[in-house]
């Protein structure tokens, strides 16, 4: 019986309601970007419509449209329900203003990190400029090192109990690791009164973080595992291994794609190193991290 932790840190960030209404229903520029009066273009800051004398631009609307794509023919419909939602956020943004929400504590701070990571992240992303592509060569030698990922690709199939982590003592871990089957564990989870959900699921070895499929990889069918995931835990049965191979060709842009993320994070690495070691820090209230052996 292997245990894995899977703790959920940095997903993607979480939307309003209303941000993706707003992303829904983006459109093209150009359609916003039309005089009533002569189908003339209007200028990229040309205002579309004024609320209490903010003005809403063909600017800003071009800015939410680098945030979703709308087909041709959604672009009349969802044109409408843009310019509305804007001055419906206009409307609100009006309102909080007015009743000095901007000047609270938990909004400043929020603004000053907001403008903090928005400012950093640039700073980053401009040194993608300065990478180079992975080569041919690079995404071959990839491929060739890592057939657990390729050609020796394995697809797991999974039967599942799901948890409460809170739920998982040290007497059901004992029953795991001695158990032959789920409806084994299932059966005691029923008699302690555990609450479980049953799931199932199928995954690759492409689809999974490193460090399991390092694990997963020399497993056999029938094997129980665990991983837990913050608040819940899934006890976990290997119903089924079957070879999935990849071709060098169907896998070659995504191999592209994983070597250029890791360049970038490697070069966002060394530019941190760099502007640590000619910086000055003094750490005042807070203990100093240990040196590095």
């Amino acid at each position: 019986m292997i245990r894995f932790d899977m703790s959920l840190t940095g997903k993607p960030h979480s939307h309003t309601l209303f941000t993706r209404l707003l992303c829904a229903v983006l459109v093209l520029g150009t359609a916003l970007g039309m005089s009533a009066c002569g189908n003339k273009e209007k200028k990229a800051g040309q205002a579309l419509v004024r609320v209490n004398g903010e003005e809403i631009t063909v600017l800003q609307v071009n800015d939410e449209l680098k945030r979703a794509g709308i087909r041709p023919e959604q672009q009349e419909a969802a044109t409408k329900q843009l310019l509305e939602a804007l001055i419906d956020r206009q409307l609100v943004l009006d309102e909080a203003m007015r009743n000095e929400v901007d000047r609270t504590a938990g909004v400043v701070q929020a603004i000053e990190r907001a403008k903090t990571q928005i400012i950093t992240q640039a700073y980053l992303k401009s040194l993608e400029a300065q990478l180079v592509k992975p080569t041919p060569a690079e995404i071959d030698d990839y491929f060739q090192k890592h057939p657990e990922y390729f050609t020796q690709r394995k697809q797991f199939d999974v039967q599942q109990l799901v948890i409460a982590t809170r739920d998982f003592s040290s007497e059901l871990k004992s029953v795991v690791e001695s158990a032959k089957s789920l409806d084994g564990i299932a059966s005691w989870l029923d008699g302690h009164d555990v609450r479980y959900v049953r799931g199932q699921m199928s995954r690759s070895t492409t689809d999974l973080p490193e460090q399991m499929v390092e694990k997963l990889k020399d497993m056999n069918k029938g094997q129980i595992f665990i991983v837990n995931e913050g608040e819940n835990s899934m006890i976990n049965l290997i119903s089924n291994i079957r070879i999935s191979p990849v071709s060098a060709k169907t896998a070659a842009p995504q191999i592209e794609q994983f070597l250029f993320n890791k360049k970038i994070s490697e070069a966002a690495k060394a530019e941190i190193t760099h502007l640590r070691a000619s910086a000055k820090i003094e750490y005042l209230n807070a203990p100093a991290p240990d040196a590095p052996k």
